[in-house]
């Protein structure tokens, strides 16, 4: 194999490496692969480059210039053309308020056929964006070269997209040549493979069985945590929602700071998300939102302010970042409308996404005579999808995207539907999971105005997980039983194991856990009915 002379000099630079790493999805991976550390190794830097142009040639790749994928494959692709004599183009991840404001910087020749450089690939969302830009340039975009290709199913879904990829290696490949050098033991060799069959992304319209994992119709919350381009709060979001078994939002929209930690602490446990309006209490301090953060904390919910960002991207910089409320430093999540075009998100991003944070954009609102709709909503799922390293998701009364990466959160929501007369429609947590297709309900007024609010809560909380329970009967996640028996098994891909097997003693079980364990035991016997 052509890679047989970097192999080692990849695991020497760092570049490769073997024990235990939280990928950017949220998934846990015996094996980390980065390659942006080869600029300060010219050497193996000039040597990776020649096997990529080698791969083209030997391919017989035909093509006009090259681009490489921001940024890693950056320098890949100026060594290539540099010393190859081909015309290079510059792609942007995003483009300039200023100048020219373009996306792709060189001669553009529309007609003539782009060669992708990438190094190295997972699911091909990299990719894909690339090439969705420069066609967006009337160039044609036909093949890719990657040095690693995990084997994730990014080589399948590129074919999809009509670009055939062509790899110098493959990681099971790298690893057996590692292997074979001494440099890896059989054990970790047999640890990454079972990882890489574990965590393929496969293409939806795939006929036939899949090998292991499959995209279904509909997936679990859990599944869907684990899809490569899932965003970090997503991922995190809906690992807690499957843990607790909730998803629901608790909109806390009250004036004083002492009734908002008390919705916090009593009704945390039950809610996935505390959404806030924190410029509506009247007696807002640093030290509320500190034990607010304290409180998300303990019983494991994700603090969302509903800001409505609407203005230039230079000013819902500060508003995030700065001023009385400093909503980035303790806020997961922030909303935007999508009016001012994509300027909003990229100044929120410009602070959120080093914060780790996330964003939803506002694509539909549930009040009579709303004007999101239609191409309004369909913008703000291409803004989203052009931004999805920090928008995962949207505040819509139903499913806008059929990308399970990203999540929807539905207000406007009580038991009974209805109105009011300031022109909110309501609909049942029914409808708006089971026939609508969203994955998260947002309730205020109707726990709030409720004489017990946990108890309101509650129900809110089990019609809409028995209504999302309701919508995977049909369309169960189809996985291959673990070896490990903390695992899932395809009988019990929904519910943790601890409503299966309860513990014996409750003394070492954590007090949220058993706080809802009991009253989710008749909810996994009608759900595991379904399911078998």
């Amino acid at each position: 194999m052509a890679a047989g002379g970097v192999a080692a000099a990849l695991l020497a630079a760092g570049a490769l490496r073997f024990g235990s790493f939280v990928l950017k999805s949220g998934i846990a991976s015996p094996v980390y692969v980065d390659l942006r550390g080869l600029v300060s190794h010219p050497g193996l830097l000039r040597q990776v480059a020649d096997l990529l142009f080698q791969t083209a040639k030997d391919a017989g790749l035909e093509y006009d210039c090259v681009c490489g994928v921001p940024y890693t494959a950056l320098p890949l692709a100026t060594i290539i053309c540099s010393e190859k004599q081909v015309p290079m183009l510059i792609r942007r991840k995003e483009a300039k308020d200023y100048g020219t404001k373009r996306l792709v910087e060189g001669t553009i020749n529309p007609g003539e056929t782009c060669l992708i450089i990438e190094d190295v690939v997972t699911s091909g969302s990299s990719v894909l964006e690339t090439a969705e830009v420069l066609q967006k340039e009337g160039l044609k975009v036909t093949d890719a070269v990657v040095l690693l290709d995990r084997e994730q199913g990014g080589k399948a879904r590129l074919e999809e997209h009509g670009i055939r990829l062509h790899s110098v290696c493959t990681l099971s490949g790298l690893l057996d040549i590692l292997q074979q050098q001494g440099e890896v033991d059989a054990e970790m060799v047999e640890k990454v493979k079972d990882f890489i069959r574990g965590n393929v992304f496969e293409p939806v319209a795939q006929n036939g069985p899949a090998p292991v994992k499959r995209i279904c119709k509909e997936l679990s919350f859990r599944a869907r945590a684990e899809l490569p381009g899932v965003h970090p709060v997503a991922a995190r979001l809906l690992r807690l929602m499957e843990k607790k078994q909730t998803n629901l939002c608790l909109s806390a929209d009250v004036t004083g700071s002492k009734e908002l930690l008390q919705l916090a602490a009593s009704l945390g446990p039950s809610i996935c998300i505390l959404k806030t309006h924190i410029d509506i209490l009247n007696d807002f301090t640093q030290e509320v939102v500190k034990e607010l953060r304290a409180l998300a904390d303990r019983h494991e919910f994700l603090i969302f302010e509903d800001r409505k960002f609407a203005d230039i991207g230079n000013t819902v910089k500060h508003q995030y970042e700065g001023g009385t409320f400093k909503i980035a430093s303790w806020s997961d999540i922030v909303n935007a409308h999508v009016v001012p075009g994509s300027g909003v998100v990229k100044g929120l991003k410009e602070v959120g996404l080093p914060l780790q944070r996330g964003c939803l954009l506002i694509a539909e609102m549930s009040s009579q005579g709303s004007l999101a709709t239609g191409k309004y909503t369909e913008a703000a799922v291409q803004m989203a999808e052009e931004n999805s390293d920090f928008v995962f998701g949207f505040i819509s009364g139903s499913r806008v995207s059929k990308k399970p990466e990203f999540l929807h959160l539905t207000p406007g929501v009580q038991l009974q539907a209805g109105g009011d007369n300031l022109g909110q429609r309501y609909l049942s947590p029914k409808e708006v999971i089971s026939e609508r297709g969203s994955d998260i309900i947002i309730v205020g007024r109707g726990i709030l105005s409720a004489s017990d609010r946990l108890q309101e809560a509650e129900k809110y909380r089990k019609a809409a997980w028995e209504s999302y329970i309701s919508r995977l009967g049909g369309h169960v996640w189809a996985v291959k039983r673990r070896r490990n028996d903390n695992e899932l098994n395809s009988n019990s891909c929904l519910l943790p194991a601890m409503l299966r097997d309860p513990p014996q003693s409750p003394s070492s079980t954590p007090r949220l856990t058993i706080s809802y364990l009991a009253r989710e035991r008749s909810l996994w016997k009608r759900s595991n009915s379904l399911l078998s």
